[in-house]
């Protein structure tokens, strides 16, 4: 298990732990070795957003790719699209075939491996110890590139890529450094190098490709995957007046016996009134 919280703006993280029950302990928060899953279907929605000026309210009708993609959930069917959503509700519930079927047929493989890039995806992320760069592999296949557009393999995360990628959303699209040390004193209690103050880092994604999918992540948790772990019984929220925009990924390597499950998000997702 990993954690990581940071403060969107400034960079300063506020919690950062990770945990192995066998073997060596190590900081699982650098290792970018765990499947992106469905937290790549931010990548999906802000390429949609700049590309193809898609929005959350786009509508898309859909079957079956509940627990994979394959080649005839990509075909359009009137008999059996029976179900139809928006792309903010098709974020919110993680709809695999919505994401895979308007990538397929709105995006180029070199779009969205720009849109990825911009998250920074195959780059090191600039951090006080060195982070394993997310890995990107984008097939140019239909069918194989409808799968990693919806979120299954060819791309890697890390956590503290992961806390990233959500500062950015929250911050209109511009990132920013993460960082844990402030300051570094010598024996004599001399300062000798301090944190730049909020070092930002280069735009991902224009400001309203941002806001738009705010707008999908927060249906994860009004009504979305994260619904319940915000949420008790009764459907009151556990944390009253605070928006939160959110999303999960979930993923199992049959191979190797693991099972996979992210939450990424930011809160507020909107401004507060007074």
């Amino acid at each position: 298990a990993a954690i990581v919280v940071m403060e969107t703006q400034t960079g300063h993280i506020l919690a950062y732990a990770s945990h192995l029950e066998m073997g060596p302990q190590r900081d699982l928060n650098v290792e970018a070795t765990a499947p992106a899953a469905s937290v790549f279907k931010i990548v999906t929605g802000s390429s949609l957003v700049e590309n193809a000026n898609m929005g959350p309210d786009t509508k898309e009708c859909y079957s079956g790719g509940e627990q994979r993609i394959e080649q005839r959930d990509l075909e359009a069917d009137a008999k059996r699209d029976r179900w139809c959503t928006t792309l903010a509700g098709a974020m919110g519930r993680s709809v695999n075939t919505v994401f895979a079927r308007l990538a397929l047929k709105n995006l180029q493989p070199p779009q969205l491996e720009a849109t990825a890039k911009g998250y920074g995806f195959g780059d090191a992320i600039p951090f006080d110890v060195a982070v394993q760069p997310s890995q990107l592999h984008i097939p140019t296949d239909n069918l194989g590139f409808a799968r990693t557009a919806a979120g299954f393999w060819n791309t890697t995360l890390s956590p503290v890529h992961a806390a990233l990628l959500s500062a950015t959303v929250a911050r209109g699209g511009e990132g920013i450094r993460p960082m844990i040390v402030n300051d570094v004193v010598d024996d004599g209690g001399s300062v000798v190098w301090s944190a730049p103050q909020a070092p930002t880092l280069k735009r991902s994604v224009q400001a309203n490709t941002a806001q738009a999918v705010t707008t999908m992540m927060d249906r994860t948790v009004s009504d979305g995957t994260s619904y319940r772990a915000f949420h008790d019984g009764s459907g009151t929220p556990f944390i009253p007046n605070v928006p939160v925009a959110g999303k999960t990924g979930t993923l199992t390597d049959s191979a190797t016996a693991r099972f996979y499950t992210w939450f990424t998000g930011f809160a507020p997702s909107r401004t507060l009134p007074n």
